[in-house]
């Protein structure tokens, strides 16, 4: 499953990095904790958090995610969109809950 499969399923809005909506999706990973994220995230995994700060696409990178979701709406600072855009991990938003969306994904990765 792509990305972009993703975005359509769960109507995600696309805010940076639309041309990393080809990656492949190898799982997902929620947490708001950074450190958490770094030390256990995989490469390839969509990363659902409520952080919009630049550290975000720092350690999105630095793990080779897939891309990273925002939730309850919220959209990131200018500058981590930038480098969103740089480094081609799509960051995307959605209105709905974390759980929610965690549970929407976890039903696509199953088929």
């Amino acid at each position: 499953m792509k990305v972009k499969d993703v975005v359509e399923a769960l109507n995600l809005k696309v805010l940076s990095g639309a041309q990393g909506l080809d990656k492949e999706v190898e799982g997902c990973y929620v947490s708001d904790l950074l450190s958490d994220v770094m030390g256990n995230a995989e490469m390839g995994n969509i990363w659902v958090t409520l952080q919009t700060h630049k550290n975000v696409m720092a350690i999105a990178s630095l793990k080779e995610l897939a891309a990273v979701i925002l939730v309850k709406g919220q959209s990131a600072s200018d500058d981590t969109l930038e480098q969103s855009n740089e480094e081609g991990i799509p960051f995307l938003s959605t209105a709905a809950e974390t759980f929610e969306t965690a549970g929407k994904i976890y039903e696509l990765l199953k088929k």
